[in-house]
Order: C-alpha cells, then structure tokens, then sequence
C-alpha cells in the first residue's frame, strides 16, 4: 500500500518503478526526495489521486526484493554506480557538448536555437567529472574500507554537488523549453534532446541511488544517523 506521507525518495527506493511514475509527472525524488508525496504534489500542482493510482499500478509490476538495490551491500552498491553510471557519463556529456555546439553553430540565426546550451553543458561536464573523481578517489575507497562517520562529512559535500547537479538539469530545460523541438528542427538537433531527456533520468536515478540507499547504508554502518 502506497502512502502519501511517505517522501519520494523512501518510495523511489521501496518501488523501483516508482521512479517513472516520478519523473513522467516532473517530481524531483533525488534531491527532492526527502518531501512527502502529498506535500510534493500539491506544490506541483498535480492530483493525489491520480498520482497514487500510478504509484500503486507501478508496484503492482516492480521487481522483487531480491532485485532491489536497498537490499544490497556496499560493495556491491558501489560497483553497480560505477559500472552502470559512471563510465557512461564520462562518455556522453563530451558528447551532448559537441552536439550542442554543432546545433548552435548551424541554427544560431533561429529563434528557437538553444543558444548558450553548448557553455552550460561545457560546465555541466566539468562539474560532473570533478564529481565523479572525488567519488572514486576519496568517497568510495573510504566507504569501502570503513563506512561509518568518517564517511559523513565528504557525503555531505557530495550531497550540496548533487544539489547543483538538480539545479544544472533544471538550467538545461529552461534552455532548452523542456526539450520542445521545433517543427524544422535536424536530426542532430533530434538526437541533442532525445539524449539530454535521457540524461536527466539517468541522472535522476544515479542521485536518488546515492542520496537514498547508498549514504544512508553507509553512515548506519557504524550508527551515524543518515543525512537526509
């Protein structure tokens, strides 16, 4: 049974389907996880009911516990985030840049062109690749070898960059008008917002991972209540 006053992220991690339900209707569950279905969909402006409905649907065809990432250890968490999230993102932000300033470069004269899309990507790949290495070359290694509170204040940095990473996806749909193409626009410009949606979910779930299943498990590890 799905309860309103449970928040998104707690329903994210309890339902992993939850998290299509979330993002199909805009609800932050990574960095606006920690609020309460309710009171996230009234500041949404969208129908409990209706929401609910959806939510209880999705846990109808969620996999079982055996396949949930709550249930894992912190090796194995660890191992899924890097395989499944990092390595991709290393490869696609450069990506996304070139496509972005390619799209610029040749539609700049439209009203439409997402001009300045390309210099916000540019940060946002630096932003991530510097999140990524402190990650890998401090916060992992050390919840490895010992999770507890040691691991509490550089989760709480990645926890502030997670905030700026929700920020950067909420900069890249106002540039973009929530990925709206228009009519005449070329299949680089296509392929440009069908993969800048596909980042932000993937983006979405990597946080919602981290923030909700991963650092709480880590600071219980030694009895630090978790963060969020």
């Amino acid at each position: 049974m799905i309860d309103k006053e449970q928040t998104l992220g707690q329903l994210a991690t309890a339902v992993p389907t939850a998290a299509r339900v979330f993002h199909r209707h805009g609800l932050d569950y990574c960095c606006g996880g920690n609020r309460s279905l309710a009171a996230a969909c009234a500041e949404s402006g969208l129908d409990l009911g209706t929401v609910l409905e959806e939510l209880q649907a999705a846990a109808a065809t969620s996999p079982g516990t055996g396949q949930r990432w709550a249930d894992r250890t912190i090796p194995e968490l660890v191992g899924h985030i890097l395989e499944r999230y990092h390595i991709p993102l290393k490869l696609e932000v450069p990506r996304l840049v070139e496509l972005a300033r390619t799209v610029e470069r040749v539609h700049g004269s439209k009203p439409s062109c997402p001009r300045g899309l390309a210099q916000h990507l540019t940060e946002m790949q630096q932003a991530i690749e510097e999140h990524l290495m402190k990650e890998e070359q401090i916060l992992f290694p050390l919840v490895l070898t010992a999770p507890g509170r040691m691991a509490r204040m550089p989760i709480q940095v990645m926890l502030k960059e997670h905030d700026d990473h929700g920020q950067a996806l909420r900069r890249t749909r106002a540039l973009t008008d929530d990925f709206h193409l228009p009519a005449d626009a070329c299949l680089k410009w296509r392929e440009l917002y069908r993969a800048l949606a596909e980042l932000e979910e993937e983006l979405m779930e990597h946080i919602h991972l981290e923030n909700s299943v991963l650092f709480p498990k880590v600071l219980q590890a030694n009895g630090s209540s978790p963060p969020l």
